[in-house]
């Protein structure tokens, strides 16, 4: 079992604690297998409150579960109990935070595509950003009670081993 930790960046413009907007959040990862080391050409997505069942063991689940199209070995991979997604706020503002930790099986993930919806809050005001959505790569919009334009742009990730 590996443990993968990642991390995010992001330019946050008068916004703080960025994170997905609700626990059943779609996260969308590239797959790489452990064992012949061929990187699905798809992304594949996970959910935090679906399980699926593993062939391998009697009863044994995991948030993902995936047979190598190449070398056909079955891989699986569980969000930490305890690894909730942290937001990301504006004190590391282009710079790299942890963001979550998943136990790996057989398998890597390689990148992340932050498409989906999230939220965050006004830096200033604390107003709530509830459906911050990042399918353009970016996000603007203005904060009313600061009178400030609010943005997410320049999202990058990075996955190292915890």
């Amino acid at each position: 079992m590996v443990r993968l930790l990642l991390s995010i960046k992001a330019d946050l413009e008068n916004v703080t604690d960025f994170v997905p907007a609700s626990d059943a959040f779609e996260y969308f990862f590239q797959v790489k297998c452990t064992s012949c080391n061929e990187v699905h050409p798809k992304l594949v997505a996970l959910n935090r409150l679906e399980e699926r069942e593993m062939t391998a063991g009697k009863g044994s689940t995991a948030h993902f579960v995936w047979r190598c199209g190449l070398c056909k070995r079955e891989s699986s991979a569980k969000f930490e109990p305890t690894s909730v997604p942290q937001p990301y706020s504006a004190d590391a503002n282009g710079q790299f935070a942890p963001f979550l930790t998943i136990d790996c099986r057989g398998l890597e993930f390689v990148d992340f595509d932050p498409r989906g919806t999230w939220k965050c809050k006004g830096a200033e005001s604390g107003t709530l950003f509830d459906s911050v959505d990042l399918e353009e790569g970016e996000w603007v919009d203005y904060d009313e009670k600061a009178t400030l334009p609010v943005g997410v742009s320049n999202i990058e990730s990075k996955w190292t081993r915890a």
